[in-house]
């Protein structure tokens, strides 16, 4: 254990620092100072030699200013008053014949970050503007930036600003760089440096002239820069053709999404210009660092997106070496399954089934994932590697391998026959909640094609009171359901002990409600239960991995050379998995075939363009103004507090909004459709989530009031947006007035027009000759109803928000004419 120090030798130090003898003797004195700094980095309080260290300033030794400066900073904040003591000795510095005793006074003066010393600093910044040595302008520059950290809310001198536009044409690059890092912190509000044409060329031909960094600095800062014509284009782009090809990555990067945003209209050049950093990306694939490494595997992912076959004669560059980390292998994987084709899928295959068998968990289970994936195209080579790999009886690999199988059969329906002889017998060696589940899911799904089904089944209810996964069990359920309605001789008797085992002795909510409606569904009969499970068992429309249109390249040039790529750790495609397999999960009818028919889609569109209603969901969902996602996944709990959240009323001209503190914004609706809330709960469920909008909990049918909770997430850049909602039928007429009742919180919200009607005249045209109302519906003589709809959104954005109110009004239209 190092030795610390105590008040002793605090006390011996400062008794040496104030001793004539020690100060007169220049080398004992540097080592007192340097016991000082010492003590300092292994965390002993030396704030009380404040006093002392001043005086130590006061020398010619750039080596002894360096430690004491060093010390001085570290303490200013704590010793604000005899901070002022060093200023006289700092700007005496700032004037010393030598420019390395001058930059770094002026540095340390600014790095004392004291407000009450601002007013001294000013006057060393602004000569050291116009100092004669660069390194005194370098720093000079960035202190002005420290200056203005110091005093935010503080107004820069005008001139001040000027001088640093001027230095942007300084000879030493350095400066120029500097001068580009503090406009851009001075001018933060006013959007940074104003770049125009005589700026943007002379940053261009003297882009050489800096060092990687400052490259990347300017090409960055260049991006702000739109050409006049189209011979200015053309000039800019041949002037950075050489740092396309740049062998420093971070050159190159920023150089290409220069490239992609000036070449926006132009997408022949944007591609030329990806087919141009092919040869750099792949250098820094072999890079030694294994950040630039996994960076670039990241981009190379948004690059193929655009351009399929950017990478595919180079695919054994993407193979993963022994001594690699886990996340590059993944990483890896991910590309060399965008690269496979009938060329190279032999080698592909037999490299990804040796990773199959990784001692590192992850690794095994990305590659058995990525296997998955090709099986799409080419089902046949991936079914014999899976199955193989079931015959190694090892708990991780057979637990990936069922996952993976079932993903396949989602996309596959083909693979139903090799896959169902190929599980059996997995049961035993399964430990892990999530391959009992995908076991649990293929079993009640293909039962009929799998002959010891129901024996297995049989294992996971007499099993079932050890089972500590509410998930399994819930799952077990459904299973043995959609098995009894196909097989039910030999699975009725195990499907009573289930049901009265998760009735009467489960502790789990959510497993208790989930027997108890699959017992009142079979109370109805069979012929009803047969129409909510047996839907759809997989979605074709996934289509294939191979043979996808390519994407423009618009669509990700935006997030290029950012952090965004590094964090999307899922691609696309495994998203759509995750989110099937989640979707047929909690749902045992995830078949929307029976409720959102394409004719009943068309009959509401032709609705809605006679009424000016949204349009049809499934145009809607695919817009790319309101793109809705199920991730990351929102729980009850997390849903009742955002939910329960303060609200700020706001009122204006009439109309009343709702904003939330945080930037939030409420809004209430009135849809009018037929009567949704007779719907089946899975059947409502089902639709929502084919839309990308997940329900977290609903009243039963023919129950009032009749509520619906749900959330989404947008995804349009440049951020995206949660929305949390509520549905709800009261079957009462609403009060009318200038204020409507919140639904459960208590706050205000807008009400707006919903098919050509308010609130008000929905109330006055459901009532009867008598002029009294119905109390027990709010059907109008058409039939029609108002459902209140109330939204909540963080952060704001209108343009989202109305683009989800659409696909859920389409949705609710389609659902109730299902009904009729």
């Amino acid at each position: 254990m190092p030795y610390l120090g105590n008040e002793d030798t605090v006390r011996d130090l400062r008794r040496a620092l104030a001793n004539p003898h020690v100060q007169s003797d220049q080398l004992r004195y540097r080592n007192a100072i340097l016991k000082v700094i010492r003590l300092m980095s292994q965390g002993v309080d030396v704030s009380s030699l404040f006093s002392e260290m001043v005086k130590a300033c006061a020398t010619v030794d750039i080596v002894q200013k360096k430690l004491v400066y060093v010390f001085l900073c570290s303490y200013a904040s704590l010793n604000p008053e005899l901070s002022l003591l060093v200023i006289n000795t700092l700007r005496k510095d700032c004037q010393d014949p030598n420019p390395m005793v001058r930059s770094l006074a002026l540095r340390n003066m600014t790095n004392l970050r004291l407000p009450s010393l601002v007013e001294y600093v000013e006057q060393p910044l602004t000569a050291g503007l116009k100092d004669r040595a660069a390194c005194v302008r370098r720093v000079a520059v960035l202190g002005w930036a420290k200056l203005h950290n110091l005093q935010p809310n503080s107004e820069i001198d005008a001139a001040v600003v000027n001088e640093l536009y001027s230095l942007l044409r300084d000879t030493d690059p350095v400066v120029m760089v500097n001068c580009i890092r503090a406009l851009e912190e001075i001018l933060k509000e006013e959007g940074g440096v104003a770049i125009n044409k005589p700026i943007a060329h002379h940053l261009l031909n003297r882009l050489k002239d800096c060092d990687v960094w400052g490259q990347s600095e300017v090409l960055k800062i260049l991006q702000r820069y739109q050409p006049q014509s189209e011979d200015e284009l053309f000039d800019i782009l041949s002037m950075l053709d050489d740092s396309l090809v740049s062998p420093h990555p971070p050159v190159m990067a920023a150089t290409l999404s220069l490239f992609l945003g000036l070449c926006s209209a132009l997408p022949a050049v944007s591609l030329a210009a990806l087919e141009r950093v092919r040869g750099p990306l792949l250098a820094a694939c072999g890079s030694a660092s294994r950040e630039i490494r996994f960076t670039v595997l990241c981009h190379i992912q948004l690059l193929l997106r655009s351009v399929p076959g950017l990478m595919g004669a180079h695919y054994k560059r993407f193979f993963c070496g022994y001594a690699e980390p886990a996340y590059i292998k993944q990483r890896k994987m991910q590309v060399l399954v965008e690269l496979v084709n009938d060329d190279n899928i032999v080698m592909l295959l037999d490299e990804l089934k040796e990773y199959c068998t990784d001692v590192n968990t992850d690794t095994a289970q990305a590659a058995i994932s990525a296997v998955g994936r090709i099986g799409r195209s080419y089902s046949d080579r991936c079914l014999a590697i899976l199955t193989g790999l079931l015959g190694l009886k090892q708990e991780n690999i057979t637990s990936a391998v069922v996952q993976t199988m079932r993903d396949l059969v989602w996309v596959c329906p083909q693979c139903s026959e090799t896959v169902c002889s190929a599980i059996e017998g997995c049961e035993d060696i399964l430990q892990d909640s999530q391959g009992k589940q995908a076991l649990l899911w293929l079993l009640g799904t293909y039962g009929d094609k799998v002959s010891s089904a129901p024996y297995t089944l049989e294992v996971f209810i007499d099993r079932v009171r050890c089972e500590t996964s509410p998930a399994v069990k819930m799952e077990l359920l459904t299973a043995t359901l959609r098995l009894f309605l196909c097989r039910p001789a030999e699975t009725q008797d195990m499907l009573g002990r289930l049901l009265h085992y998760s009735i009467e002795e489960e502790t789990d909510m959510c497993v208790r409600d989930q027997a108890q409606l699959y017992y009142r569904l079979l109370q109805c009969g069979i012929d009803e239960t047969r129409k909510v499970f047996q839907g759809r068992r997989s979605d074709p429309s996934l289509g294939v991995l191979i043979g996808r249109p390519a994407e423009p390249v618009s669509q990700w040039a935006h997030i290029f050379n950012t952090l965004k790529p590094l964090w999307q750790s899922i691609s696309e495609t495994d998203t759509v998995n995750i989110r099937s397999c989640q979707h047929t999960a909690s749902d045992p009818s995830s078949d929307l075939s029976g409720t959102l028919h394409s004719r009943q889609l068309e009959s509401v569109q032709a609705e809605s363009s006679s009424d000016n209603t949204p349009l049809p969901a499934d145009v809607l969902a695919t817009s790319a103004f309101v793109p809705l996602s199920l991730l990351p996944a929102l729980t009850p709990g997390e849903f009742e507090r955002l939910w329960l959240s303060g609200n700020v009323s706001k009122k204006g001209q009439g109309v009343e909004h709702a904003e939330q503190e945080d930037g939030g914004v409420s809004e209430t609706e009135l849809v009018q459709c037929r009567n949704v809330s007779h719907s089946s709960p899975q059947s409502f469920q089902a639709a929502m989530q084919l839309v990308n909008i997940q329900t977290l909990a609903f009243t039963p049918p023919h129950e009032l009031p009749w509520r619906v909770y749900l959330y989404t997430h947008t995804e349009a850049p440049p951020c995206s947006t949660l929305i949390l909602g509520e549905l709800l039928y009261t079957g009462k007429a609403n009060e009318g007035g200038g204020e409507q009742e919140g639904t459960g919180d208590g706050e205000n919200a807008n009400k707006t027009v919903v098919g050509g009607r308010t609130e008000s005249q929905a109330n006055n045209e459901d009532e009867d000759a008598s002029g009294r109302r119905n109390s027990t519906d709010l059907e109008s003589d058409n039939g029609q109803i108002e459902v209140k709809v109330t939204l909540k959104q963080q952060p704001r954005d209108d343009k989202a928000l109305r683009g989800f109110l659409s696909i859920l009004t389409t949705v609710l239209h389609a659902l109730s004419s299902e009904r009729e």
